[in-house]
C-alpha cells in the first residue's frame, strides 16, 4: 500500500476520486509540529536552534500517521506547493521518524561557521534532499486527475531551501513576539502584543489617522457652462456641460478660484461671452483586459465587490482548491498552463463566437521579484464547470465565479471606447476663457462582457469647428479638499504589498489579529480606525523601536526570506543580524522608558460589590467599567450599551456580568464579562 499524506481532509477526499486502491490517503490537520506556547523555544545560544514540540492537539494525528506508515511501502508526503507546505512536510518526516531513511546531497554555500562543525550526514543538518526508494516529494497546483498523475511520475525531494525561509519567519515572528510583548505589558497594560509585520501595519494605519486629524480643508470653486446647439437637431442630446480649465491662457490650477467672490466674477464675465468650438479631436480608448489573479489581487477584489474579508476570501479559496475546482490559491505568480490557455480559446469561441477571442493566447509578465514561475496565477480547473452547478455554499459560489470570470476575461479581446473632447473658446471685453467638455461612447466591449467596471458613457451631441453655441446656464459649484481616506483591507493589503511588507499568504492573519486584539476596528463605511490601546502601542513601539516597525527595515526582512527560499544566504546568519542589535535595545529601554499606562475615566457609577467608584478601563476586547478598588475588588462590568447589555452579576465568579455574545459560527450564547478570567456561559437567557 502507498501512503499519501497532504494537509485537510477535504484534500485528501478530493484526492481518492483520482487515485485507485493502491493509494490510501491521509490527512495531518495542518502543522503537526510547532514552537511551544510557553516558552520562547528557541536556543539563542546554540544557533537559535528552533525547540519543536508535537501540541496535544495533534498528538493523536502523529500517532495514527506512524501507525499507517509503519504499514505503507512507500510514503508520498503530497502537502502544498509553498514554503508553508514544504515546511509541513518537512516536519512530518521528523515527527514520524522518518528522516533515516533520506539520502541527502551537502550543498550550501552559506553555511553558519558553528554549523560547519556539525556531522552533516542526518538529515536535519542537510540542505538538499534527494527523493529516496520508500519516501518521496510530490508537488502540484491544482488537484485535476491530470496534475496529480504528472506530480507521482515526478517526485522530489525536500526543498531545504523553502523549508529554512519558513523557519526563519517563524522565528523571527517569536522572537519579537515573546520578547518585545511583555515590555508593552510592563510599560502600557497587560496582554499586549507586538508582531513584526502586525505592528508595521498598525503604524501605517495609525499614522493614516494622524494625517486625517491633522488635515485642514481648503476651499476652492469650479465653473460648469451648460451649452447647447443653437439649431434644432433630432438627436436626443442637446446640451454640452464643459468646464472653465484656462483664463488668458493660463490654466487654473485645482486651487485656483479661492473663494465664492472670485467665482461669482467669472460667472458674471462669461455671461457676457459668446462661446464657440475651437477644436473638436476624437480618439479610441483601448482598455486593456486585467491578467488573472495572484492571491492579493484576489483578495482586493473580493474586497471590493463581494465586501469579502482577507480572512473569509482565504478560507473560502482553500475549500475550493481543495475540493479541486481551482488551481492553487498562494501564488505570486501570474504564470499561466499554455494548453489550459488554448482551451480557454476554444471554450470562448463556442461560447460567445469569434469575435469575443483575444488574436493570440495572452500571458502576463509577473512584476513579482518573489515569484515561482512554476506556479500559476489563480484560474478554474475546468470552464465548463459553472458556479450554479458546483456543490459549495454560496459564498464559495460567488468566489468561483470571480477567479471564473477574471480568467477568462484575461484571454479575451480588449474593449473600445471613442472618446470625443471639445475646446471650447468664450471672448469677454477684458478676458478671454478655455473650456472643456469631454464625451466617451463605448464602441466593443469586449472582456467588459464578463468582466464589468464602472465607466461613464456621455455622448456629446454632433457639433463642427468654430459652431457658435447658445449659452443655457452658469453653475458655481463649491468644494472643499478631503483627507486621505482610511484604508479599508482592499486597499490595505495594496500597500503592504506596495512597500514590500508581509507577503500576500500573511496579509490575513495580519489584519485578524489587528482586529482582535482591539488595535483597531472597522467602521460604519468599513474602514480601518485605530482604538485608543492601538495608538499607545503604536506610540511606544515608534519612539522606542522605529527601526524594528520602520516600513523599509520590514521590507528588507522579506527580501532576505527570499533569498533564504533561493538558497542564497543561511538562515541562521539573517536571525542573528536581526537578533543581536534588537535585544541590545531591548534591554536598555527596560531600564530607561518610564510606564505609559492608559489613563483610567472615573464614571458617576459605583461598585455593586464594594461601592468604590467604577472606572473605564481598557483591555484587549474594548472599554470596560471596573472597579476603583483594584486589585482589592475585582469587578468589572461591561460598558452599558446595546451590544454589551448587562444580565446581572455573574453567578460563578460574582465579579462580572452575564452579557450576550456570539459564537464564531453567529449563534448567541450569555457568557461572563470577565472572560477569559471566568469562562462561565449559557445558551439561555437569563431571567
Amino acid at each position: 500500500m502507498k501512503l499519501i499524506i497532504v494537509e485537510s481532509p477535504t484534500k485528501a477526499k478530493t484526492l481518492k476520486k483520482f487515485l485507485g486502491r493502491a493509494y490510501e490517503v491521509v490527512a495531518s490537520n495542518g502543522h503537526i509540529r510547532d514552537l511551544p506556547k510557553s516558552r520562547l523555544g528557541i536556543d539563542i545560544e546554540n544557533n537559535f536552534e528552533p525547540q519543536y514540540v508535537i501540541p496535544t492537539k495533534a498528538r493523536k494525528t502523529v500517532n495514527q500517521l506512524k501507525k499507517e506508515a509503519e504499514k505503507a511501502e512507500k510514503i508520498i508526503l503530497a502537502t502544498d506547493a509553498d514554503r508553508e507546505g514544504e515546511a509541513i512536510a518537512w516536519h512530518l518526516i521528523q515527527a514520524l521518524g522518518l528522516e533515516t531513511r533520506f539520502k541527502t546531497t551537502n550543498t550550501s554555500k552559506f553555511r553558519h561557521p558553528k554549523a560547519l562543525e556539525k556531522d552533516t550526514s542526518e538529515f536535519g543538518d542537510s540542505d538538499k534532499f534527494v527523493v529516496s526508494d520508500r519516501i518521496q516529494r510530490i508537488v502540484f497546483h491544482e488537484i485535476t486527475k491530470s496534475a496529480i498523475e504528472e506530480a507521482l511520475k515526478n517526485p522530489r525531494g525536500i526543498d531545504m531551501n523553502l523549508v529554512n525561509a519558513q523557519q526563519a519567519r517563524r522565528i523571527l515572528d517569536r522572537l519579537v513576539g515573546y520578547k518585545l510583548s511583555p515590555f508593552l505589558w510592563q510599560k502600557v497594560m497587560k496582554r499586549l502584543s507586538a508582531g513584526r509585520v502586525q505592528s508595521v501595519a498598525l503604524r501605517l494605519i495609525v499614522e493614516r489617522e494622524e494625517e486625517i486629524r491633522k488635515f485642514k480643508p481648503e476651499e476652492y470653486w469650479s465653473i460648469v457652462v451648460t451649452l447647447s446647439k443653437i439649431k434644432n437637431q433630432k438627436s436626443e442630446v442637446k446640451n454640452i456641460e464643459a468646464i472653465l480649465s484656462k483664463i488668458n491662457n493660463e490654466t487654473i490650477p485645482k486651487l485656483g478660484i479661492k473663494t465664492k467672490n472670485e467665482a461669482e466674477k467669472i460667472v458674471d464675465d462669461l455671461k457676457k461671452c459668446q462661446f464657440k468650438i475651437l477644436k473638436i479631436e476624437k480618439k479610441k480608448i483601448f482598455r486593456q483586459p486585467p491578467p488573472p489573479f495572484i492571491t492579493s489581487s484576489l483578495q482586493q477584489e473580493a474586497s471590493k465587490r463581494l465586501r469579502f474579508s482577507v480572512k473569509q476570501t482565504m478560507r473560502l479559496a482553500q475549500n475550493l482548491y481543495e475540493n479541486g475546482l481551482i488551481t492553487y490559491m498562494r501564488t505570486d505568480s501570474l504564470n499561466l498552463n499554455k494548453e489550459f490557455v488554448l482551451a480557454a480559446k476554444e471554450w470562448l469561441k463556442n461560447f460567445f463566437g469569434e469575435l469575443y477571442v483575444a488574436e493570440a493566447p495572452r500571458f502576463f509578465k509577473t512584476k513579482s521579484k518573489l515569484a515561482q514561475e512554476a506556479h500559476e496565477a489563480i484560474r478554474p480547473t475546468d470552464l465548463n464547470i459553472k458556479a450554479e452547478e458546483i456543490n459549495a455554499s454560496s459564498q464559495e459560489k460567488k468566489l468561483y465565479e470571480l477567479i471564473r470570470n477574471r480568467f477568462l476575461a484575461s484571454q479575451m479581446p480588449r474593449a473600445i471606447f471613442e472618446a470625443t473632447s471639445l475646446k471650447i473658446e468664450a471672448q469677454s471685453k477684458t478676458q478671454k476663457y478655455f473650456l472643456n467638455a469631454s464625451g466617451m461612447v463605448l464602441v466593443f466591449d469586449g472582456f467588459l462582457k464578463i468582466w464589468p467596471i464602472n465607466y461613464e458613457e456621455k455622448i456629446l451631441p454632433e457639433v463642427k469647428e468654430n459652431e457658435v453655441l447658445k449659452l443655457q446656464k452658469i453653475e458655481k459649484e463649491q468644494h472643499f479638499t478631503e483627507p486621505p481616506a482610511r484604508y479599508n483591507e482592499a486597499s490595505l493589503i495594496k500597500v503592504l504589498e506596495e512597500k514590500g511588507i508581509g507577503r500576500p499568504s500573511t496579509y490575513a492573519p495580519i489584519i485578524s489579529v489587528l482586529q482582535e486584539r482591539n488595535y483597531v476596528f472597522k467602521n460604519e463605511a468599513y474602514r480601518f480606525e485605530p482604538t485608543e490601546i492601538g495608538e499607545a502601542v503604536n506610540k511606544i513601539l515608534v519612539e522606542n523601536f522605529p527601526e524594528i516597525i520602520d516600513v523599509s527595515f520590514t521590507a528588507q526582512m522579506e527580501d532576505e526570506l527570499d533569498e533564504i527560499a533561493k538558497g542564497q544566504i543561511f538562515w541562521q546568519k539573517v536571525i542573528e543580524q536581526f537578533y543581536k542589535p534588537f535585544s541590545k535595545k531591548l534591554e536598555e529601554k527596560y531600564q530607561t522608558v518610564k510606564e505609559q499606562k492608559p489613563i483610567f475615566e472615573e464614571t458617576n457609577e459605583t461598585c455593586k460589590i464594594c461601592g468604590a467608584k467604577m472606572v473605564v478601563r481598557f483591555g484587549p476586547h474594548g472599554k470596560f467599567l471596573a472597579c476603583s478598588a483594584f486589585p482589592k475588588c475585582r469587578y468589572t462590568k461591561s460598558l452599558n450599551d446595546k451590544k454589551n447589555q448587562s444580565f446581572g452579576i455573574c453567578p460563578k465568579c460574582l465579579k462580572g456580568e452575564i452579557v450576550k455574545r456570539r459564537t464564531k459560527k453567529g449563534k448567541i450564547f450569555y457568557g461572563c464579562s470577565r472572560y477569559p478570567q471566568c469562562d462561565y456561559a449559557s445558551w439561555q437567557k437569563p431571567s
